[in-house]
């Protein structure tokens, strides 16, 4: 999915949620193709598995993203009651999780997930990496 998005011109980020052993879900981020702010891989995949499942709780499945999830997506995978998340690399400028918040673990909130980070993280970080050395070649910001 984040090689899709890199094809398409988005930032290479996929999102895919699998509820027990069926991938329900697949996406890469799409806020340039929709213009939209909160067309993000993992919030796109989670409306897709809420509407496979006929319900917003996410109960028995697994997020598996190649970034950290950011605010607004730790929040949706709280919402969603995700109860475990998986991501390849850290988001040092984003990151929701481990790097600069822990929404998804924080004790105040009604429901925490699981998260492993760092799975597969070089080919993450690689795809990244790629896909901005390529904007800033372009002139792009």
């Amino acid at each position: 999915m984040a090689r899709q998005a890199f094809d398409e011109g988005e930032v290479p980020i996929g999102a895919v949620i699998v509820h027990g052993d069926r991938l329900i879900a697949a996406a890469g981020n799409q806020r340039e193709q929709l213009k939209d702010p909160t067309a993000h891989a993992e919030i796109i995949a989670i409306t897709q598995a809420a509407e496979a499942l006929g319900s917003w709780r996410l109960l028995d499945c697994t997020l598996y993203c190649t970034l950290e999830p950011c605010p607004m997506c730790a929040g949706a995978i709280v919402q969603a009651r995700i109860p475990t998340v998986v991501y390849g690399t850290t988001d040092p400028k984003a990151g929701a999780c481990h790097t600069l918040y822990q929404i998804t673990n924080d004790a105040r909130l009604n429901h925490r997930a699981v998260v492993l980070g760092g799975v597969m993280q070089e080919e993450c970080r690689g795809i990244l990496q790629e896909f901005f050395a390529q904007q800033r070649a372009l002139g792009k910001k």
